[in-house]
C-alpha cells in the first residue's frame, strides 16, 4: 500500500467514537472493529449522496459487497477515542469502485485502507453494471482493477 495513502485527502468523512465492544480486553480496538467503521463510513457517504442502500435494493435490484481489501494498521485506537472515518473513491468502473479510506484520531493517522466494492443484483448476487447517473454521481476515472 502507497505510503502516500496517509496523506490523502478524503472528501467525506465522519466520526465514531470507540466503545467497549469494539476493543479487546486491554481497550484496543480490535482489528475486526476497523472494518465495521469503514463501513459505516461508505454506508454514510452514499447517504450523503441520497443513495440508500435499502432503496437501491428494494427500487433496483442493486447491492454493493466487498471483493476484496488492504489494510494497513499503523496505530492503536483506544476505548473512548473519537476517530475520524474519511473516504475518497479513488476509482470507478462499469460495475466496482475503488475506495481509499483513512482512520485519524485527531491529525494521526491510525489505519488506512483500500476497498474494492463491487454491484451486484440484489435477488442473485451476480455482478451488474452501475447505472450510468450513479457513475455520473461518483464522477472519477476509471482504473485498473488489478
Amino acid at each position: 500500500m502507497p505510503a502516500r495513502l496517509r496523506d490523502v485527502v478524503c472528501p467525506f468523512t465522519m466520526t465514531v467514537r470507540v466503545y467497549w465492544e469494539d476493543t479487546d480486553a486491554g481497550g484496543v480496538v480490535y482489528h475486526a472493529g476497523y472494518v465495521r467503521f469503514l463501513e459505516r463510513a461508505r454506508t454514510e457517504w452514499l447517504r450523503s449522496l441520497g443513495i440508500g442502500q435499502e432503496q437501491l435494493r428494494g427500487d433496483h435490484d442493486r447491492v454493493f459487497a466487498v471483493r476484496w481489501m488492504e489494510m494497513d494498521f499503523l496505530k492503536p485506537a483506544r476505548l473512548d477515542d473519537e476517530l475520524e472515518v474519511g473516504l475518497r473513491v479513488a476509482a470507478a468502473r462499469h460495475a466496482s469502485m475503488l475506495f481509499e479510506q483513512v482512520v485519524r484520531r485527531g491529525g494521526e493517522v491510525l489505519l488506512t485502507a483500500r476497498v474494492k466494492a463491487v454491484s451486484l443484483t440484489a435477488s442473485e448476487f451476480k455482478p451488474c453494471a452501475l447505472s450510468p447517473e450513479l457513475l455520473a454521481t461518483f464522477k472519477v476515472p476509471e482504473y485498473d482493477p488489478r
